[in-house]
């Protein structure tokens, strides 16, 4: 079989493949292809600027940060963000597309402004311990995280900034056992949680939740109050005029 024929079969196969599925399945696919674009421009702008040897950063330290003492019991729900994000969004994409398209407009307005500030103010830390003060499973755990995450480029601190974009989404979306308030709740103290998270392992200063929430609240006015969403004139008029208006 020649390569022609080879990749021909592959992508047609894979076209057929999608094909097959069920039309709601088919236009949420659709519908995520933009934020999944997104999601591979800044895993990549961030590794690039995660790898660039800069000759001059500035230290991101307060006073508070000092008083924050080291719990390695906070990287549990550190760890647990990545699902957390994921999982809700992927959800309201399922249940209720007004609501994923405001958090997938909020999550891309800070992480894009994350990685200008990380371009144009290179930052790092110095919040670590040099040494773990106890040794157990989720010491280990803080250790292998700081190996393979750099205390650099810290701020605004993604983990809080997303964390508020699915807590603010939580209590905007009425869509499945989304509805119910014990939920809703559960949401919020999840989010609270890696909040804190991020400050109790030392992988950011306090400022950079400060910022991180700053942030979020201008994130909020343009999301949630003027109504800038990005989506497009055919999807908004589907989902209806009105849903978008606030």
């Amino acid at each position: 079989m020649n390569k022609k024929s080879l990749f021909g079969s592959g992508f047609g196969g894979g076209a057929k493949a999608v094909q097959s599925f069920p039309p709601v399945i088919r236009d949420k696919m659709r519908t995520a292809v933009p934020m999944a674009l997104y999601m591979i421009f800044y895993c990549v702008t961030f590794l690039l600027i995660e790898n660039w040897n800069r000759l001059h950063y500035m230290v991101i330290h307060t006073t508070v940060d000092d008083r924050i003492p080291f719990c390695e019991w906070f990287v549990i729900p550190y760890l647990l963000w990545f699902g957390y994000v994921c999982s809700f969004t992927l959800y309201v994409l399922m249940r209720d597309e007004k609501c994923y398209h405001e958090v997938c407009t909020f999550l891309a307005i800070g992480m894009t402004v994350f990685l200008v500030v990380s371009i144009f103010f290179p930052n790092i830390l110095y919040l670590r311990p040099e040494t773990m003060p106890r040794d157990n499973v989720l010491t280990y755990l803080c250790s292998r995280l700081y190996a393979v995450d750099t205390p650099t480029n810290v701020t605004p601190s993604i983990h809080v900034y997303n964390s508020f974009a699915i807590m603010i989404g939580a209590w905007h979306t009425d869509a499945g056992i989304l509805r119910k308030l014990w939920v809703k709740t559960a949401v919020t103290a999840q989010g609270i949680l890696i909040i804190l998270a991020t400050m109790f392992i030392k992988q950011h200063s306090f400022s950079d939740v400060v910022i991180a929430t700053g942030l979020s609240l201008v994130s909020y006015i343009l999301v949630y109050r003027l109504g800038f969403v990005a989506v497009n004139r055919r999807k908004r008029q589907r989902i209806g005029r009105s849903v978008f208006e606030h």
